[in-house]
């Protein structure tokens, strides 16, 4: 029974304490808030640091502090000006009666200046420290004109202009320093400038404390080691030390009985900012140390138990302070791992943004495309119906309207007229304008105006034959534009795809690789990895400068290529001018295959200018394509045709455009630009330099032909030469390539230049069956040879032969066995 009724208790419980807790999250939440609205908003915050810069002083006796704080907040936040004059002046009054008054008729005759004036100052920034210059220095020299009995000193002179000084420098500190203590204005990141300022502006407050003791402990000493404490622990060595020694020597400056304090801090900030990792213990640690350190050998004033005991309570105030708060001030400091994370975040959410953007600019590209062909899908089957009404409503307007047996025929015999009408429209478009002769008859029978109807009809057809034409080439305009538009579409969501992936974080795999190649006795000074992927390798290295035998090419690559277990060769090292500074080299994964091409080429008549065009273009990491185009006819408007037909190929491929929707869309543009009948092959082959495998798209080019030892395989499709047709189906010829296969590509002028020959397929097998080189070009020209000597010397068309040598990517230095590929996993 009691366990039942434990069971029944203890899942309430449970729930009881998660709501508790989760109501005691929300309502310290709560609390946070409405303690940042009193503080910040309300100007609280503000009128704390008046009072004490209102008391802080600099060498005894000079207050550069007050004046630039009420400057900078009156510029900054003027509605909280008048508060920040209240503390100012009654910090000034705990020091004495004269500094609250000079406090307060200063920042008076900075009020008055700077409105009088504010008519003729073009940037109110950029003059305000200059007018609290002026201010500070006239109005310290009359006060102490008038604090010495009228008497003036040209010592008092030299005291005066050197706070003006001092003032003139917190201003400007100051103006950086007060924004941060804005609810509304928080900045997400930190410069440095501005966390110096910041900690300027933080020790100059701290400085408002001293004289304040406890127990004999000095309030100055414990609330500038909790400072210090916060910022190394948050920022590392670096930022701690810095606090250190600005808080130190600005507390040197307000009491030169604290000049040991400076040595104190920066020590503790270093120390602390080392052992950052340990935690707040850690740290807490690194200042008592410190303390010890400095307490024990350092020429102090302060006994060593008063020191461990105001060390003590800054270290409890450091283990007091809420980890939130601490997290929320690393975020703007830079260099920590938050501010790291908040960086990542903003360019993730940038990122995020992008592509999202480029994603909406796809599906707009796609919808487009739809759009043009869904008009053109839905156009299609209302054009027959509609077309014969609209010709029939013209031939009986010219005819029938006027004829005075339109009743008996339309009236009476409408079934009759209408088929009449409608046959006779039919066999005048499908018979060039010609009649049946038994529709002839019909219509001599039923007709009074036969030959007036004939003509019209024919006329009306004519007309249709000329619209129909006119709107295939506008449909074929909107196909041209609907694939243009899907090929963007399909490159942008490419696009924001690889935008999408982010850089792999490769910090151990990095470790690993230096530690491997540094056990081999190779000195590397950084590894940085930016890819892994199979095929796609990208690493660079930085190496001292060696005495240039290869090392690189020699040693590291080799390793590389056994741990990772793929060939990686030297993409580009860049040498280093010095003979002591540093190499950078980047590794890349080599080509699988490698192709050699040889090429011949002639004129028709052993002219200059050739109708054929030939390239060889290289896109990407991984695909190779060679291209012959051969205009109609010969000569410079053939070479020009075939030129265009391979740069916009280049073009178009190189953009990321998939190869059927390149090709269709130069055959558009070839078609619509011009009303000449000039036409042009394109003979393309995209071979993957990966895995060998290839692809053939011909159009109205000759045959293809790949020799594997002593066969001959023919690769061949049957489509148009672009330029014809408006409207083609792609043919695709895929072919598994293989290392040592020897592909030869060739126009007209070579596929049937030999005379005298019947089958032109079996005597070009035969030529290069029997072919016993393997070098592209000597292939190249034994055949051009072969074909002109059949000609007895002639050129009777425009040649071009393209061949291609498929290798396998033998590296010039093979891998080194380590024995550690099971590093990079």
């Amino acid at each position: 029974m009691e366990k039942v009724e434990q069971s029944i208790i203890a899942p309430g419980s449970n729930v009881d304490f998660e709501d508790t807790k989760v109501e005691v999250s929300k309502g310290l939440e709560r609390l946070q808030q409405k303690l940042e609205t009193i503080f910040l908003q309300k100007g609280i915050v503000l009128l704390l640091i008046g009072f004490l810069l209102g008391r802080a002083l600099i060498l005894s006796h000079l207050t550069p502090f007050a004046l630039p704080f009420f400057a900078s907040v009156y510029l900054l936040r003027r509605r909280k000006a008048p508060i920040v004059l209240i503390g100012l002046t009654a910090g000034g009054l705990t020091v004495s009666l004269g500094n609250a008054v000079l406090i307060f008729i200063s920042s008076l005759v900075f009020l008055v200046s700077f409105k009088l004036l504010s008519r003729f100052q073009k940037d109110e920034i950029k003059s305000l420290p200059y007018f609290v210059l002026a201010t500070s220095f006239f109005s310290k020299c009359a006060f102490l004109y008038i604090q010495q009995s009228f008497q003036f000193t040209i010592y008092n002179g030299l005291m005066a202009g050197v706070e003006a000084s001092l003032t003139f420098i917190l201003t400007l500190i100051f103006m950086q320093s007060i924004p941060l203590l804005s609810l509304k204005k928080r900045k997400r990141s930190l410069k440095i400038e501005e966390v110096v300022s910041l900690i300027i502006m933080l020790a100059s407050v701290l400085t408002g404390t001293i004289g304040w003791k406890f127990y004999g402990l000095s309030a100055e000493h414990v609330l500038s080691r909790y400072l210090v404490l916060v910022f190394s622990f948050v920022g590392g060595a670096t930022v701690g030390s810095t606090v250190g020694v600005v808080t130190g020597l600005i507390f040197s400056l307000a009491n030169v009985s604290s000049f040991y304090q400076m040595s104190l801090l920066a020590f503790s900030g270093l120390l602390g900012g080392l052992l950052k990792e340990g935690k707040r213990a850690g740290t807490a640690i690194g200042l008592f140390i410190a303390t010890l350190l400095i307490g024990m050998y350092g020429e102090t004033n302060t006994p060593l138990d008063v020191n461990i005991y105001e060390t003590a309570i800054a270290i409890v105030l450091l283990f007091l302070t809420p980890i939130n708060l601490i997290s929320q001030l690393a975020k703007h400091i830079p260099g920590t791992n938050e501010h790291t994370q908040e960086q990542q975040q903003y360019m993730r959410k940038i990122r995020d943004i992008t592509v999202h953007r480029v994603e909406q600019f796809s599906s707009v590209f796609q919808a487009l495309s739809n759009s043009f062909s869904q008009y053109d899908q839905w156009r299609e089957g209302d054009h027959e119906e509609s077309d014969f009404d609209y010709i029939l409503s013209n031939v009986t307007e010219k005819t029938c309207q006027t004829c005075f047996k339109k009743e008996k025929c339309w009236t009476a015999n409408f079934d009759k007229t209408y088929e009449i009408m409608k046959t006779a429209m039919q066999e005048m478009e499908d018979g060039n304008g010609n009649l049946s002769p038994k529709l002839r008859r019909d219509l001599d029978k039923h007709c009074s105006r036969v030959q007036k109807v004939e003509e019209a009809i024919f006329q009306e057809v004519s007309f249709l034959h000329a619209n129909k034409k006119l709107k295939q080439q506008v449909q074929e305009s909107r196909k041209l534009v609907a694939e243009q538009l899907l090929g963007v579409s399909e490159v942008m969501g490419n696009f924001a795809k690889e935008i999408q992936r982010e850089r792999e974080n490769h910090q151990k795999q990095e470790e690993m690789i230096l530690d491997a190649l540094q056990d081999f006795g190779l000195d590397i000074e950084q590894v940085e990895i930016y890819s892994l992927e199979e095929g796609n390798v990208d690493i660079d290295m930085t190496l001292p400068t060696v005495n240039g035998h290869g090392e690189s090419e020699k040693i590291i690559a080799p390793l590389l290529s056994d741990i990772l277990g793929e060939t990686i060769i030297v993409q580009m090292e860049e040498q280093s001018p010095f003979p002591n500074g540093f190499n950078y080299v980047t590794f890349r994964s080599a080509k699988a295959f490698t192709i050699d091409t040889g090429i011949a080429h002639a004129a028709k008549g052993g002219g200059l200018i050739s109708g054929d065009s030939f390239s060889t273009i290289e896109l990407g990491a991984r695909k190779y394509a060679i291209a012959i185009s051969d205009g109609m006819g010969n000569g410079e408007r053939a070479h020009h045709e075939s030129n265009e037909t391979l740069r916009l190929l280049q073009k178009i491929l190189q953009s990321g455009i998939e190869e059927k929707v390149a090709i269709k869309s130069i055959n558009s543009i070839l078609s619509l630009r011009t009303p000449d009948e000039i036409f042009s092959t394109l003979d393309l082959a995209m071979i993957d330099l990966q895995d060998a495998s290839a692809k053939f798209l011909k159009i109205g080019s000759t045959p293809s032909f790949v020799k594997r030892g002593d066969q001959v395989l023919k690769i061949e499709s049957s489509n148009l030469p672009m330029g014809i047709l408006q409207e083609f189906d792609v043919d695709v010829v895929s072919t598994q390539l293989k290392a040592g296969d020897l592909l030869i590509m060739m126009s007209d002028g070579i596929f049937e230049g030999p005379k005298h020959v019947e089958n032109y397929d079996l005597w070009m097998k035969r030529k290069i069956k029997e072919l016993e080189t393997e070098d592209p070009q000597q292939i190249a020209d034994l055949i051009m040879e072969e074909v002109i000597r059949t000609r007895s010397g002639s050129i009777e068309d425009d040649m071009t032969i393209v061949v291609a040598n498929i290798k396998h990517n033998t590296p010039k230095w093979s891998a080194i066995p380590f024995g550690k590929k099971a590093l990079i996993s």
